[in-house]
């Protein structure tokens, strides 16, 4: 699947303009993260933006999240490799690969940036730095559902905190248009 038919696939069954651009922060994130092992931007950054394609339809039954995706995205022809990293991302497989570390710890960074982002005076991503982050991390009130133990498993793919979230942060700097933020 090339990225226009992930993007289309998307939409059909995503149609929160918030949840939407949650997937495109993990796709860029994702992306830039790849080639660090070696692996394809490309398809790193299609489990990224298709990771949350079921959460509308599951939002009834959440125990179902990322089951129904992968239902979907098997019918797509996406192999086991690349699903297990869906369900890995919410604790529904071991993460094995460092797809599935990778995302497991990109999805939750993505949610802390951009509640950092709205509650900075600018509002804008450009805006927050890696010392705005790093106190907003240490503020375990605040955007409460970004799970820290979550974010801090990047070091399973040998990264330190700093340097993890200022790539993600620098991620999301390159598509903060797309963003909106």
């Amino acid at each position: 699947m090339n990225r226009l038919d992930a993007w289309l696939l998307l939409t059909k069954y995503v149609k929160n303009k918030n949840l939407r651009k949650h997937c495109l922060a993990c796709e860029a994130a994702l992306e830039d993260l790849a080639p660090e092992f070696g692996e394809e931007p490309e398809t790193w950054g299609l489990a990224g933006l298709l990771h949350d394609l079921d959460v509308e339809l599951t939002k009834q039954n959440p125990e179902k999240h990322a089951i129904v995706a992968v239902e979907i995205l098997g019918q797509e022809g996406f192999d086991k490799d690349f699903t297990n990293a869906i369900l890995a991302h919410c604790n529904k497989a071991e993460r094995k690969s460092n797809l599935d570390r990778a995302l497991y710890a990109v999805d939750p960074t993505t949610g802390l940036i951009v509640a950092s982002a709205l509650m900075h005076p600018e509002k804008s991503l450009k805006a927050v730095d890696l010392i705005f982050l790093k106190k907003r991390f240490k503020e375990k009130r605040f955007a409460a559902g970004a799970d820290r133990r979550q974010i801090s498993s990047c070091i399973d793919l040998g990264f330190g905190l700093d340097e993890f979230l200022s790539r993600t942060l620098a991620s999301m700097q390159r598509i903060s248009g797309d963003l909106e933020l």
